[in-house]
């Protein structure tokens, strides 16, 4: 998998201007965008979904461009093959984990076939979900309204998941197990993600390639593996590198 990024976006609220550059390439099939809030992340992920447009540049999977503004590229989400897991999970409330998970199988006109519904069937099986197939959102704990938004994103057996915070809605405890749940789910469907993440701890669980912004822009591009033949600290090192662009 190699994953291609390099936009420019200006945002304006009122009288102030946010300016999002972001870039950086990768052959590793986790990456994590990591920075403090408001740093330009999710805004980052967001554009790789096609659920913003940025204003110019160019953004390639695999050497498929999504985006590219000079070509006049721009293809719409449904075609991009990603998976996305929002930070909310926005799970649909008036429908049950069955309904959730097929979505985004369900064609524009007329209902899901049969391999559709096995599909789900199969989904809700390996996420432990079977016996809240008729259950709707608010009756779910956290823990399982993550394992219904995270089937949802694979049902449609996307190219790349697109995770953003999703353990940040979590106590500690929960956010530990789930940890462990979304690696070996990671594992099982064989698939490279993109994850947003404040956290330190989940970038040691999951990173193989780190990107940290700040203020919109990419600081610095780390290689996990780096550090596995370092005396340096991974951790330590993202959380100075934090804490420097507070001062």
């Amino acid at each position: 998998m190699k994953i291609e990024v390099d936009i420019v976006k200006r945002l304006r609220s009122g009288e102030k201007e946010f300016l999002l550059r972001s870039q950086f390439s990768t052959t590793d099939r986790a990456l994590v965008l990591f920075g403090p809030s408001g740093s330009g992340k999710t805004l980052t992920l967001r554009s790789i979904a096609g659920m913003l447009s940025p204003d110019e540049g160019c953004i390639r999977i695999n050497g498929d461009v999504l985006f590219d503004s000079a070509a006049g590229i721009n293809v719409p989400t449904r075609q991009r093959k990603v998976g996305y897991v929002f930070q909310n999970y926005a799970l649909f409330p008036h429908l049950s984990v069955r309904e959730n998970i097929g979505f985004g199988l369900k064609p524009l006109f007329g209902r899901l076939g049969h391999r559709e519904g096995e599909r789900i069937e199969e989904l809700m099986e390996v996420f432990g979900l079977a016996a809240l197939a008729t259950q709707k959102p608010a009756a779910l704990s956290g823990g399982q309204q993550q394992r219904t938004a995270l089937a949802r994103a694979l049902a449609t057996s996307p190219k790349l998941l697109l995770l953003d915070e999703p353990f940040s809605a979590l106590d500690q405890p929960l956010r530990v197990r789930m940890r462990r749940e979304l690696s070996r789910a990671l594992k099982d469907f064989d698939i490279p993600l993109i994850m947003v993440t404040h956290d330190s701890d989940e970038v040691e669980a999951f990173a193989e390639t780190i990107v940290v912004y700040h203020h919109g822009r990419v600081e610095e591009v780390h290689s996990a593996r780096d550090f596995q033949t370092s005396e340096a600290s991974l951790t330590e090192t993202l959380r100075s590198q934090v804490a420097r662009a507070y001062l």
